[in-house]
């Protein structure tokens, strides 16, 4: 069985969609992208659309429906965990500032203890004031809550017993179980395209999930020197690409740039998603191969 955490240079090949209650079930959509030998699920979180809101939210608009629709996204994982064997489950991301960090811990730990370590913790602050707001959680310091609402997490999957002392998280000492297969925890990865983001990652995560085309910089160079600054070894990072170019020449130049994992998004309101999941496989066996 394929383990999350294992092999930070290893090609892995998946596809994130929205799974919405008008979509394909998440059982059925993780059969079918394990049955085609692909080796990553990735489903994105949103808990609620606020109907009023003061700004446009930049390349969603389109999206506000099947966001509004989305499953939660541990149901959802579970339900694929329960039909597969070896697929990796990710979170496309894992909204932190709307989720208490002692709950989500357990969630996570559970969900990886019961698909045998099979999960990667994309992380991120997200988009919408108001949504943040709803969730008690302040949009100028959304990152400032993902960092310490992950770093709790961690110490309450590695420590027993844990404790947490922080500007938006404290806790005295508690015991919390159960802990995730995975040492010291699922790989966490940012989900994020802004300037600030090599630092963070250098700072407290295992990984970058890049969306395509959205980052203003060379993210390879730039998350090489953020670890240099900080101390930390690049080759201990995985750098992973979301919205691969459907084209395989393509997806071997991102390869080559020192991505590792790639991820295929499927486009909402696809009517077709098994002729598209045969596309994503065939793309990935030929990358596998070489040709």
């Amino acid at each position: 069985m394929l383990s999350a955490a294992a092999g930070n240079h290893t090609r892995l090949f998946g596809v994130c969609l929205l799974a919405t209650d008008k979509s394909h079930t998440p059982t059925m959509l993780a059969q079918a992208v394990e049955a085609r030998g692909l080796d990553m699920l990735f489903l994105p979180e949103n808990s609620h659309i606020p109907v009023k809101r003061d700004k446009e939210w930049p390349y969603a608009e389109a999206l506000l429906d099947p966001l509004s629709r989305l499953y939660d996204p541990f149901v959802a994982l579970s339900a694929a965990a329960a039909v597969t064997s070896r697929l990796l489950l990710g979170f496309g991301v894992c909204l932190m500032t709307h989720r208490d960090p002692i709950n989500t811990a357990k969630a996570v730990a559970s969900l990886d203890l019961l698909s045998g370590g099979r999960v990667i913790l994309g992380v991120a602050g997200g988009a919408l004031d108001e949504a943040m707001r709803n969730h008690g959680s302040p949009f100028r310091q959304r990152w400032q809550i993902v960092r310490e609402r992950t770093l709790a997490m961690r110490t309450i999957w590695r420590e027993d017993p844990a404790e947490y002392h922080g500007e938006f998280v404290d806790f005295e000492p508690m015991r919390s179980f159960p802990k995730p297969v995975q040492r010291g925890g699922p790989p966490v990865w940012i989900g994020s395209n802004s300037k600030q983001v090599p630092a963070r990652v250098a700072d407290y995560a295992d990984g970058w999930i890049v969306y395509n085309g959205r980052y203003p910089g060379d993210a390879v160079e730039d998350l090489r020197e953020a670890c240099a600054r900080r101390g930390r070894s690049f080759a201990d990072l995985t750098l992973t690409l979301m919205d691969a170019p459907w084209d395989a020449g393509e997806c071997e130049m991102f390869l080559a740039q020192g991505y590792s994992k790639l991820i295929f998004l499927i486009p909402p309101g696809e009517q077709d998603i098994d002729a598209a999941l045969d596309k994503v496989a065939a793309i990935a066996a030929r990358l596998r191969s070489g040709r």
